[in-house]
């Protein structure tokens, strides 16, 4: 599995020349980020879609977020999308994978680069380090993130205070039962950049299954090759787990992890969506 660092990608001029006719869509989802999305959206507008024409659009789908998010991400300059409005006429569901699948629905880019609303120190080298490898290596399609994880609670940095449901729960596990996904140093990173191809076969579970249900898919698909990682260096975040189910207690947060429901592949569900509409038509 092929690593990289962001800083292999800091010339953007390049990335821009090996885009071509491609298009990148950025896509965050949100939950109540009005302390973060206003910076994150602005630094990829003046960077990456002014200053040098590499993202082609920046869309935030939001889970109805009560503190103002949606209007700073668009004063900001994102496309804000309230998740429930994606095909409304069928059932919508509270959680981040729901709104990544959402995302995919709308966004028009070749290349799909996913980041979360919380990180407090975003660069815009966290953008042209995952669209980077695939913009520069054809046969990588999936690039996943890694980076120190310090955290942020009640206004105090502790360094070593991310990541630990990885360390303690999931690295463990994937040792055991998928051996084959353990050189993925952060399997539940929620930065990671795709070709369209390829997220378009994969099932999204609506909740935080899905980072990890990915890298299993695509290891059960024989294309672990195709995968990479980059080095993104450091990313600070709130734990942000508790704000993204229906209610804050531990005991459901735990019951939340594993099962969750599942949206189809996009494919899958466009073929399906297609004929039944024909069969409504006829």
């Amino acid at each position: 599995m092929q690593r990289f660092h962001t800083t292999q990608f800091n010339d953007v001029d390049a990335l821009i020349c090996l885009k071509g006719s491609q298009r990148i869509s950025v896509c965050i989802p949100t939950l109540n980020e009005a302390d973060t999305i206003g910076q994150i959206v602005a630094t990829i507008r003046e960077t990456l879609v002014k200053n040098f024409e590499l993202v082609d659009e920046i869309l935030v789908i939001d889970s109805d977020s009560q503190d103002g998010t949606k209007e700073i991400a668009a004063a900001a300059g994102a496309v804000v999308h309230r998740a429930a409005d994606i095909f409304p006429h069928s059932d919508s569901y509270l959680g981040k994978g729901e709104n990544l699948w959402k995302a995919l629905h709308i966004a028009t880019g070749d290349l799909i680069c996913y980041v979360d609303g919380d990180i407090s120190n975003f660069k815009s080298s966290f953008v042209t380090g995952l669209v980077g490898p695939l913009l520069t290596h054809p046969d990588i399609d999936y690039v996943k993130a890694h980076y120190q994880r310090p955290l942020s609670q009640a206004g105090e940095i502790h360094p070593a205070g991310g990541g630990r449901v990885s360390e303690i729960l999931i690295r463990p596990l994937i040792s055991l039962f998928y051996p084959e996904l353990s050189g993925i140093l952060q399997p539940l990173s929620g930065e990671y950049a795709a070709r369209r191809s390829i997220l378009e076969l994969l099932a999204f579970p609506t909740g935080y299954g899905v980072e990890i249900a990915h890298l299993i898919d695509l290891a059960h698909a024989g294309k672990l090759q195709r995968i990479a990682q980059t080095d993104l260096i450091r990313r600070v975040h709130r734990n942000l787990y508790q704000f993204w189910t229906d209610d804050v207690t531990g005991s459901h947060a735990t019951s939340q992890l594993i099962p969750e429901l599942e949206r189809p592949p996009i494919s899958q569900f466009l073929k399906t969506r297609a004929v039944v509409e024909s069969q409504i038509q006829q």
